[in-house]
């Protein structure tokens, strides 16, 4: 079955894993119909099919397990900090039989951005509420190779509705950088802000035209290996603070 982004209809063996995340609280409470269709959004977001990817914060599987069932032909890592999330996800990729292809690792991420078998070596990774914007690129960076993408979810902005398909964001630009359709300038400009992601090698490509929020940036320089500094450190002293 080809992955429809519209609907978010999925197999009925991946619906299973993902009710079961919801049962066990791994998931939030929003119907798993628009979870799966907020987690296409991410390869929506992309533009292309990554050859190796990485689900930051991984938690419950997304959107980690709808982009293997997405993208097939690619390898992915599934980094969670909690032994509770990662035997669960160990548990799903087992019943999918995506084994060969998705690798889960447990471990926080600042410190497995310094192992060299993670380290600069993928070519997307994808981040959903896994904290504030400086946090995320700090602990993000590392694990992206030169050219690689960066795709964050972004929280719903006061004039759009959540899980609203028909509202575009304001202010969209195309991954090429492009302005579209003339929007106003964008407040995600103030939540990732490029003088400072410069220092992560990273460059802000804007929000992505998607179902729902995101943001693209793309790694344009190597990370220093002064990052990611130890855990936490990105949390209690962030490169930057934003109001959102």
């Amino acid at each position: 079955m080809d992955p429809d982004p519209d609907t978010g209809v999925v197999p009925a063996d991946l619906r299973r894993v993902l009710e079961s995340a919801r049962q066990r609280h791994l998931l939030g409470a929003v119907p798993v119909d628009d979870q799966v269709a907020h987690a296409l959004g991410f390869a929506q977001a992309a533009g292309t099919v990554p050859r190796h990817w990485m689900d930051l914060g991984s938690g419950g599987g997304l959107p980690g397990l709808v982009l293997a069932w997405t993208w097939p032909d690619s390898s992915g890592v599934l980094l969670d900090s909690a032994h509770r999330r990662t035997e669960f996800l160990e548990e799903a990729i087992r019943s999918l039989a995506w084994r060969t292809r998705l690798q889960v690792v447990c471990a926080r991420a600042e410190e497995a951005g310094r192992d060299p078998a993670l380290r600069e070596t993928f070519d997307l990774v994808v981040a959903r509420s896994f904290g504030p914007p400086a946090v995320t690129a700090e602990c993000a960076a590392p694990f992206l190779r030169v050219g690689g993408l960066l795709v964050v979810s972004e929280p719903p902005r006061p004039d759009r509705p959540v899980l609203d398909e028909h509202a575009p964001p304001t202010g969209d630009v195309a991954l090429d950088g492009t302005a579209v359709g003339g929007s106003p300038p964008d407040p995600g400009t103030e939540r990732w802000r490029a003088e400072e992601l410069a220092e992560l090698g990273l460059e802000p490509l804007g929000p992505a035209r998607a179902r729902f929020g995101y943001q693209v940036l793309v790694q344009v320089n190597p990370c220093p290996t002064r990052f990611p500094r130890r855990p936490g450190m990105a949390t209690k002293r962030p490169l930057y603070r934003t109001q959102g």
